[in-house]
């Protein structure tokens, strides 16, 4: 197994280091205490238009396809590192367009999407010129199992009609999101994982309605958002309907393994952020006349942070190397160990750092507590902890059955 990347990805990955260092994180405070200070939080800043200009030009677009047609032709593996470098940024992933739940999207209209369906909704989600939502969670029911689903999208005749309630819908704040993939029950009478479709629903489609945006740890996650989101016998055509209706989880399947490793690389580069702060923090306060890094049993905590990034590290490479070479069915216990294991390390560097940060590290003058959200909102987002212990423990066992 050689985790080595190859030499365009290292040439991407300078340049794209250089474009964080030099126009991506001067900004980016400026940036918060702008959208701060709004009324309306649900507005694109121009320094972010600006900025995917800038990225574009050089070529730091795309970056999560493989299809050098359209992306940088680069492998998961390859991809990994350069995810890792955006994760310590908010606003790295859509400056590079390669911001969930939109890579997820295109990356479904790239292997499932019909030509139709790719000129009217991928050819301008890979320009950047919109974004978009995925809708499949629900709040009647345990989302963590998806055969649960009550939203139905029902075919009659030519078209297809979808009914029910969704939330923490990602990216449906957005002014330019256009489109959402929407995910319902088609046959009840099929198999399990035969009965769903994913179907297209342009947002502005009569019966779609945002009823409100939801907040993560109090915190609105402005401009992306999580929303809550009604439809009310939306009809569209039965052109709409991704690969064909029965087919939703199968391409939930393909969707989500690529989409599991981008958040866990992105929690890598997230983590190792924090743990700068705290040797920063710890170097430059003093507490009892002494640094706060030889407090406490600090550096210890420290040392652990270090320890526990690097293996998490490693865990993320070894499953990007299989899905490049054993694809997503091979694959599915390495991915699952990571969305386990990653969140929860990088909640617990985070926590560690905002311990050191005092009050500090609960406000908004550091990234800290957002951080700590987004890693604590991860062990859901994509399938629970405990779902995925499951599935990791399902294949160890397997291997001693008879």
């Amino acid at each position: 197994m050689d985790l080595t990347p190859s030499d365009r990805a290292r040439e991407i990955a300078r340049k794209l280091h250089r474009f964080m260092r030099d126009e991506v994180e001067p900004v980016e405070p400026e940036w918060h205490r702008q959208m701060a200070a709004l009324d309306d939080p649900w507005q694109v800043l121009p320094v972010i238009d600006e900025l995917k200009e800038k990225a574009r030009s050089l070529g730091l677009w795309n970056l999560f396809l493989p299809d050098e047609e359209f992306g940088a032709g680069l492998s998961v593996l390859d991809y990994a590192p350069l995810a890792e470098r955006m994760g310590r940024s908010f606003i790295a992933p859509e400056i590079f367009n390669c911001n969930a739940p939109d890579s997820g999207n295109m990356e479904v209209l790239y292997h499932y999407g019909s030509q139709e369906q790719k000129d009217q909704w991928l050819a301008p989600l890979l320009k950047g010129r919109m974004r978009s939502a995925f809708c499949m969670t629900e709040p009647e029911v345990a989302s963590s199992d998806a055969t649960n689903m009550q939203a139905t999208a029902t075919i009659e005749g030519d078209e297809v009609v979808l009914n029910g309630r969704k939330w923490w819908s990602t990216g449906i704040g957005h002014p330019h999101c256009k489109v959402v993939i929407f995910m319902g029950l088609t046959d009840p009478e099929a198999d399990r994982h035969h009965r769903h479709s994913m179907v297209l629903a342009p947002l502005d489609t009569p019966g779609i309605k945002v009823e409100r945006m939801l907040m993560a740890m109090n915190m609105l996650d402005a401009p992306y958002g999580h929303g809550e989101v009604t439809f009310d016998n939306v009809r569209l055509p039965k052109s709409a309907i991704i690969a064909g209706p029965g087919k939703g989880f199968e391409i939930a399947q393909g969707r989500l393994g690529p989409g599991r490793i981008h958040h866990c690389m992105r929690l890598i580069g997230l983590a190792e952020h924090a743990l700068e702060l705290a040797c920063r923090r710890g170097l430059e306060r003093q507490a009892f006349g002494r640094q706060l890094v030889k407090l406490g049993g600090n550096a210890e905590r420290i040392a652990e942070a270090r320890i526990a990034i690097e293996q998490a590290r490693l865990l993320v490479l070894k499953a990007a190397w299989c899905l490049d070479h054993k694809g997503i069915v091979r694959s599915m216990s390495e991915v699952s160990q990571i969305k386990v294991a990653v969140p929860a390390m990088a909640q617990k560097v985070v926590d560690m750092a905002i311990q050191l940060h005092g009050g500090a590290g609960l406000s908004e003058d550091f990234p800290l507590a957002a951080a700590w959200t987004a890693a604590r909102s991860l062990r859901l987002a994509d399938g629970p902890d405990e779902v995925h212990r499951g599935l990791v423990a399902r294949f160890e066992l397997g291997k001693y059955r008879s």
